[in-house]
């Protein structure tokens, strides 16, 4: 059975796109036991193990899709819905048929496709899902290290967006950016 786990990254940033990964996987697949990586939830694997978890399911040939909804749309549609349509472009993007959907989560964001749930802590019990889990913060984490040149400083390869001391500090040395997203509270309140 095809499982195509699908999980998000980047819903309670400050700045940033967000970004939904899906990957498709056999509903009981397995790490090779010679790899030099392993699954999980996202949140609690090293950026070392990300990295070698992300490029392992590449090599191997894993279906995966990645769902980007920028800072400006965020704005525009809110993130209920950025978080939907995130979703909906990375599954667009998985061309091989699959048995069932599975998204991380309490919240079936895609409830208007068939064989699709919401399944609570899917990241740490279902391969695919953990699999979503771990392409999506690569891919966005990445990005907000790239994205460091345009805005140096800011520190995006340290806080990656989220609301820390240190994102909160240099707002204030620095002001707010294309990049952060307006309708947020706490940039809100700095306009």
């Amino acid at each position: 059975m095809i499982i195509v786990g699908i999980d998000e990254v980047g819903r309670g940033c400050w700045a940033g796109p967000v970004v939904a990964g899906a990957v498709a996987l056999d509903s009981d697949f397995e790490v090779p036991a010679k790899a030099n990586w392993k699954l999980g939830d996202s949140k609690v694997l090293s950026k070392k193990q990300r990295e070698a978890a992300d490029e392992g399911l590449r090599l191997m040939g894993a279906p995966i899709g990645l769902g980007w909804v920028d800072a400006a749309d965020v704005d525009k549609v809110g993130i209920t819905t950025a978080v939907k349509l995130a979703m909906q472009r990375a599954l667009e993007q998985i061309q091989t048929d699959y048995d069932e959907v599975i998204i991380d989560g309490h919240l079936n964001f895609l409830e208007d496709k068939p064989k699709t749930r919401a399944l609570i802590k899917a990241d740490a019990t279902q391969p695919a899902v953990s699999a979503a889990s771990i392409v999506a913060k690569v891919a966005r984490d990445n990005y907000m290290a790239e994205i460091t040149a345009q805005y140096p400083h800011y520190g995006f390869e340290k806080h990656v967006g989220y609301g820390t001391a240190l994102h909160l500090e240099k707002l204030k040395l620095h002001g707010i950016t294309e990049l952060h997203r307006k309708s947020f509270k706490p940039i809100k309140a700095m306009i």
